[in-house]
């Protein structure tokens, strides 16, 4: 959940901050022909705002998650477990077919780590003081091979796309919606008026927490993934002893929705509709499938 709260985040700075800057420097009007609206242009306009947040996102990410969680990177150990984490993450890094990422520890009283980076061979894994504290150290292992797995399957890189893409549809759709009101509700027959303005505002809001679930749902399935990587590199009883460590010390007690938790796990959350804006799936279904899924 760190990585992908701090990706989102930064995604929809991004994205307003361009929509901006386009609408003060007139590219919005330009779309506008006869009172009607030029499709291929609004498209490529639509992929250049869209794609420019999630790829700046992308390659700022691990600047943000060392700065934002206060990442102290281990440059030479200090301690006989920083040398024992540096070895593990060169061990694992090695059997995933990666170069080795920075190692870092941030502090928190939550069991919390993650991985970040714009490619799998410039990557970042950080894990928590809380993490230390709570787990042992072959339970740390397995979190480790976790974070891992997920920089060798790139999913950050493959995040970034699939968040451009649904942020090209909803700038795309955000502004049909604009032009359609403006053009037809209110009768503005000259430029954009302000009703565009703040209708292409409201409905970018309301589009991008639609295309949210869809970024939360392929989050969701590559966990499955880096839970199988992170059993590979160790074994499946670490795994699964990690997942269950962690429903020892959350389950018991209902959390705050938005405090993080390992692995971004936080405290009970409503199924149903709020379910769809999980970033990761159940502790329970996590087990179930690394225990009865083929590695």
């Amino acid at each position: 959940m760190l990585r992908i709260a701090l990706f989102l985040a930064t995604n929809v700075a991004v994205l307003v901050l361009i929509s901006i800057v386009f609408r003060l420097l007139g590219i919005d009007s330009l779309l506008s022909e006869s009172g009607g609206i030029d499709m291929g242009a609004l498209l490529v306009l639509a992929a250049i705002i869209g794609f420019s947040g999630s790829l700046i996102s992308l390659f700022l990410s691990k600047t943000l998650a060392k700065h934002g969680m206060g990442v102290r990177i281990i440059e030479q150990p200090t301690t006989a477990f920083e040398q024992w984490l540096m070895e593990t993450v060169a061990r694992q890094s090695e059997r995933a077919g990666i170069q080795m990422p920075e190692v870092g520890i941030f502090d928190s009283p939550d069991p919390n780590a993650f991985a970040t980076g714009w490619n799998r061979n410039d990557a970042l894994v950080a894990v928590s003081t809380g993490l230390l504290r709570h787990m042992g150290q072959s339970e740390v292992e397995a979190v480790v091979g976790h974070e891992i797995s997920h920089v060798a399957n790139g999913d950050m890189v493959t995040l970034a796309l699939i968040q451009g893409v649904v942020n090209t549809f909803v700038v795309f759709l955000a502004r049909i919606i604009g032009h359609f009101v403006d053009r037809v509700l209110l009768k503005n027959e000259q430029g954009y008026g302000v009703g565009y303005f703040v209708t292409t505002i409201v409905a970018e809001i309301m589009l991008s927490i639609l295309a949210t679930m869809v970024v939360m749902w392929f989050s969701r399935y590559r966990e499955f993934r880096a839970d199988a990587g992170g059993a590979r590199l160790t074994s499946r009883a670490q795994m699964a002893s990690a997942l269950r460590a962690l429903q020892r010390i959350h389950e018991p007690q209902d959390l705050p929705a938005g405090e993080f938790a390992a692995f971004g796990i936080s405290g009970k959350i409503s199924q149903g509709f709020m379910a769809l804006f999980r970033s990761h799936p159940p502790l329970e279904k996590r087990i179930a499938a690394l225990e009865q899924n083929p590695l």
